[in-house]
């Protein structure tokens, strides 16, 4: 009962977001992009905290008038690793993985993306993602990232846009490839039509710059020269497998490794082995 009110809510949305994009055009723009871009899960409450989460030294960075929560798990070398969570998710999302990294002994540092975790701010975006973890690369300089989902995603638009020395490994999980492609499928989701996806554009290239035809994992992993290990199941449920062979064509130093059966979350001892070894093993 709780999917079909649910189901009845978002059509329900989108015949007004509809409706309206031809009476007042703004005013559909800006309600179509409040309910893409601001995540509805994913954050965290200061006084109950995860486990894994208490366990690590917790900072508070500041970027512009942004606040972001940052975890340290200190490791016994003077060496660092960076993870980077998805939508609608937090730091604590790599409660399974972490004890594999610590085996390293590597330091560990994961970051709560805006408006997820505790860091501040109602909207996220992938450009304001990498200038959070900008300030972290440049404060720790961590030599591999990890990232899942959008959080991949924005690895590779950080990795592309910063281009840098520091980072000599990316892993990508279960990422998104074409932002086109992400419109699309929310879009599908609202039953929103054609009119509403062609103001969804131009908010981005109005508000953003952002070209949403030129917008793609593809186009960023061309540009990167660190080595990378790509991952994505053939049964993803959110992001098709379309996507992750989209990347991996276009990035020339980079393993693509398929799993199935792990869907878009993606925890399996398996494959934190095989991420493990891509990291460490070759040193």
């Amino acid at each position: 009962m709780q999917k079909f009110f649910t189901y009845l809510l978002k059509k329900g949305l989108g015949l007004y977001i509809n409706l309206l994009s031809y009476v007042a055009p703004k005013k559909a723009s800006r309600i179509a992009y409040k309910f893409f871009s601001e995540p509805r899960d994913g954050r965290l409450i200061k006084e109950q905290l995860p486990d894994i989460l208490r366990e690590a030294d917790a900072e508070i960075m500041t970027h512009d008038s942004f606040v972001f929560q940052v975890y340290t798990w200190q490791g016994k070398h003077n060496k660092t690793l960076l993870l980077v969570h998805g939508w609608e998710s937090n730091a604590s999302r790599w409660e399974q993985f972490i004890p594999y990294l610590k085996n390293s002994g590597y330091t560990i540092i994961a970051l709560d993306a805006p408006a997820h975790g505790l860091s501040s701010g109602h909207e996220f975006t992938i450009p304001r993602y990498a200038e959070f973890i900008n300030v972290i690369i440049h404060k720790y300089k961590p030599e591999y990232m990890v990232g899942h989902s959008l959080g991949g995603a924005t690895a590779l638009y950080y990795q592309s846009h910063y281009p840098n020395a520091i980072i000599k490994k990316l892993v990508i999980m279960g990422a998104p490839c074409d932002l086109n492609t992400i419109l699309a499928n929310y879009a599908g989701i609202l039953s929103l039509n054609n009119n509403v996806f062609k103001l969804l554009k131009k908010h981005f290239f109005d508000h953003f710059r952002i070209k949403t035809d030129e917008f793609s994992g593809s186009l960023f992993a061309s540009k990167i020269n660190a080595k990378g290990l790509l991952v994505h199941d053939v049964k993803d449920e959110v992001v098709n497998f379309r996507e992750g062979k989209k990347i991996a064509k276009a990035w020339p130093d980079a393993e693509f490794y398929i799993t199935k059966g792990l869907g878009h979350s993606m925890h399996d001892d398996a494959l934190y082995n095989k991420i493990y070894s891509f990291l460490f093993k070759e040193e």
